[in-house]
């Protein structure tokens, strides 16, 4: 059990939550603080203009609303902006936006409910998640759109995933005798106003991305390895005068994956003597992709880090407007649902794993080519060359992929667009940026298939299977029992299919 509200929450507890069913509860302490802020919102709101309580909402926040339709303005907001479209975002997403949501709240500055707190927290608990659709935030008064269909749901008119269907909310409530939340009183704009949707995507994308980074080093090891090439590009003295963190840690798990591998060369046993011959038949460096991976992978590394931090302070952050504060007697007025923080960090993170998904392409093209590894038939073709094509097909499907992620690597953080008559005159779209990243790193995960597959077979041709380190045996031994060994020229499709969800299922605990 997760409780929620009297500490911070960590990506390792969301990832709990959101991969392993973990339950949350929401701590009594937190549950009082929003009972005295609601209080205490309600009693200071009673005799002043309060945005969004008793005003309009946007450049229409000139008008007073009169107390008798307060509610009714709150259920009128909610109802007017549940316009998104596109495809519903997966339930996962959903799931990581309701715990943001649940936790901004439990910071005790909303001023919602308490009882709004426990029916979050019961939907999560249940794996009943809103269905929010991809288009239509702009990621400014927060994710409104967005979130206005997450509030749709927990009003009971909304619809919700469960148990891999979509359900009218009402129905699933009904089911598990829930009762639909009532608003109190600025529980519309409370559960609008925020980043959470974008947040959430982004504490997704941050998990899948870290698993993306272990299986690119593994997978850079290993053709490191069967192509025996020399170990000094990733020796600790050669990476230590560099002093980014990210190469170091790269270069160190890349030689805890090597241990015990009988392929790699030393140089100083080929190299280093009185060498005769005029000309060698091995490269004296390895090719870029093979020799520069902690220089590569190392600054992919340092981002998700750095991406990390944000997107988890944004997680713990209060992302409402207005901000109710009621130890000092006051609510103030701002602009904490503005998702810039989060908007630059998916638009570097989605750079850096394309550059990943570069750098696999890459090495699957010298895996491929003949005329540069010198080792293997081309496209490791072992049939009859001319006749049979070996995987050459599987080419194709990475290089056009990597395409795609390069163009949707165009930073989304500078394209800001006024709107909302204006008074939205510089957006951050957050969530654009958020899930164009979930589709980078979607894609990564095919391209590294291709790739897994490619090292596989050719493991096969060179017959290196018991020379392999014994993390890279585990490595190999995972791919295979995904495909089998087929046979040339069969479809791979499938095993391609079958690989990518390995990869996805399994988190290799390889760098610090």
């Amino acid at each position: 059990m997760v409780e929620i509200g009297e500490k911070e929450l960590t990506l390792e507890e969301v990832e709990r939550i959101l991969y392993a069913g973990e339950q949350v509860s929401v701590s009594a302490i937190t549950l009082k603080n929003c009972e005295t802020g609601f209080y205490f919102l309600k009693d200071f709101a009673a005799d002043k203009v309060i945005y969004g309580i008793n005003t309009g909402f946007g450049p229409m926040a000139q008008h007073k609303i009169p107390y008798v339709d307060r509610l009714t303005l709150q259920y009128n907001l909610i109802r007017s902006h549940s316009s998104g479209s596109g495809q519903p975002i997966a339930p996962v997403y959903a799931k990581a936006t309701l715990l943001d949501r649940l936790n901004t709240f439990a910071r005790g500055k909303s001023g919602v409910h308490p009882d709004l707190l426990l029916l979050i927290a019961k939907m999560i608990n249940l794996d009943i998640t809103p269905v929010i659709y991809e288009h239509g935030g702009v990621g400014a008064s927060g994710d409104l759109v967005q979130l206005a269909h997450v509030a749709l749901a927990i009003i009971g008119e909304g619809e919700v995933h469960f148990d891999g269907k979509i359900y009218p909310s009402a129905e699933i409530f009904e089911r598990h005798k829930i009762t639909p939340f009532a608003i109190r009183l600025r529980e519309g704009i409370g559960m609008m106003n925020g980043t959470s949707c974008m947040t959430g995507i982004g504490l997704v994308n941050l998990l899948k991305a870290k698993q993306l980074l272990g299986w690119g080093i593994i997978i850079s090891a290993t053709i490191n390895e069967i192509f025996e090439a020399f170990d000094d590009h990733i020796a600790g003295p050669l990476n230590a005068v560099k002093l980014h963190t990210g190469q170091n840690k790269v270069a160190a798990s890349m030689r805890a994956i090597l241990e015990g591998s009988k392929l790699l060369k030393n140089r100083k046993e080929y190299l280093y003597y009185d060498v005769k011959e005029t000309h060698f038949k091995d490269k004296v460096q390895e090719y870029y992709s093979l020799r520069c991976m902690p220089q590569i992978m190392g600054p992919v590394y340092d981002t998700i880090v750095q991406s990390e931090k944000i997107v988890v302070d944004e997680l713990n952050s209060v992302s409402d407007n207005p901000v109710v504060d009621f130890e000092a007697e006051n609510i103030f007025h701002g602009g904490n649902f503005h998702g810039d923080y989060v908007a630059l960090e998916m638009d570097k993170l989605k750079i850096a794993i394309t550059k990943l998904s570069m750098l696999s392409e890459r090495q699957l093209n010298y895996l491929l080519n003949d005329k540069l590894n010198g080792k293997l038939p081309p496209f490791i073709n072992t049939g009859t060359i001319g006749l049979n094509f070996g995987i050459q097909g599987i080419q194709y499907t990475a290089t056009s992929t990597v395409a795609e992620n390069q163009t949707l690597s165009n930073p989304v953080y500078i394209h800001s667009i006024p709107n909302n008559n204006d008074n939205q005159d510089i957006v951050s779209m957050g969530s654009n940026a958020a899930l164009m990243t979930a589709r980078v790193i979607e894609n990564t995960f095919e391209v590294l298939a291709v790739q897994s597959l490619a090292l596989a077979d050719a493991v096969d041709a060179l017959q290196k299977q018991e020379m392999l380190s014994p993390r890279l045996k585990e490595f190999y031994a995972g791919v295979r029992k995904a495909t089998g060994i087929t046979e040339v020229d069969a479809p791979r499709f499938k095993e391609l299919a079958r690989i990518k969800e390995y990869l996805k299922a399994n988190k290799p605990e390889v760098i610090n």
